[in-house]
């Protein structure tokens, strides 16, 4: 589901230990992990449940793009 797709992942470092993250495209994605290893591994798999969740949601067929102009 992911291959092929790029995200952003913002990691901070707990300063009691372990690390959270969160993806900057999806921002419902948020994770934790007690090495960067493993919040990346959380990550992938989050990332995964919200774009499944998001294809649910919202079927190809009904897919609305809206352009903004900056």
């Amino acid at each position: 589901m992911t291959e092929g797709r790029k995200f952003t992942i913002r990691t901070t470092k707990d300063p009691t230990g372990g690390y959270s993250g969160r993806c900057l495209e999806l921002p419902a994605a948020i994770s934790e992990g007690e090495t960067l290893e493993e919040l990346m591994v959380n990550m992938k798999e989050v990332i995964q449940i919200v774009l499944e969740s998001i294809e649910k949601d919202c079927p190809a067929d009904e897919k609305i793009v809206v352009t903004i102009p900056t």
